[in-house]
């Protein structure tokens, strides 16, 4: 394996539910960047033998276990979205361990930069950790329409789901770079071309 001739810089990457944001990252990975999700990163982390699952269990009782030993997620968001207090201690639990996870995994890469892709990127403060953001933005109402294709969900959830997540004017206002992602996958597909090119331009993220 070959060491990078400088450290990698990191893209944050992130967008509202339905905006296209996988999609996005897919065609990051297609060309050959490194790239760590902060979802996965948080699934890792809780994994039958890891630490913080046996400590998860030992706080909520067995009803948060699967009969295979995972972490039952539907019978665990019950509990702590009824108890701020629980949710609180959980997010201290988790939030240094997935912080860890993701940057072990970011260290590997070998690419001029490396992909954080995270829904949370900014209610979690993993922005901080980032030299520069890339928003995947899109109209709400096509937000709702790409979700509700995709997902077995009602239009009134993914309303409280679009409530839930930082605002898109929080998000844009973050941002160094945005993709309005309103038409077809081959039009993204170009932006993110173009973006990456530009990237390897960077050093530090930076012009």
């Amino acid at each position: 394996m070959t060491t990078p001739a400088f450290t990698p810089w990191i893209l944050g990457l992130t967008g509202g539910i339905g905006s296209g944001k996988s999609a996005a990252a897919e065609r990051f990975v297609e060309l050959g960047v490194h790239l760590v999700d902060a979802d996965q990163a948080a699934r890792w982390v809780v994994e039958p033998g890891r630490p913080a699952l046996a400590s998860i269990a030992e706080r909520f009782g067995p009803g948060v276990l699967q009969v295979d030993g995972q972490l039952d997620r539907a019978a665990l968001r019950k509990l702590i979205f009824e108890n701020p207090e629980q949710r609180r201690w959980l997010e201290a639990l988790l939030h240094p361990l997935i912080g860890q996870e993701i940057f072990s995994y970011l260290a590997k890469a070998e690419s001029p930069y490396a992909v954080l892709v995270s829904p949370l990127m900014i209610e979690s403060g993993q922005v901080r950790n980032t030299q520069r953001l890339l928003v995947i933005d899109a109209p709400e109402a096509l937000q709702i329409q790409r979700t509700l294709r995709r997902d077995a969900t009602t239009p009134e959830q993914v309303a409280a789901i679009l409530k839930a997540q930082t605002s898109r004017e929080e998000r844009l206002r973050h941002a160094h770079d945005v993709v309005v992602n309103d038409r077809d996958l081959a039009w993204l597909h170009s932006q993110i071309d173009r973006l990456h090119h530009f990237y390897l331009t960077l050093r530090g993220g930076q012009p």
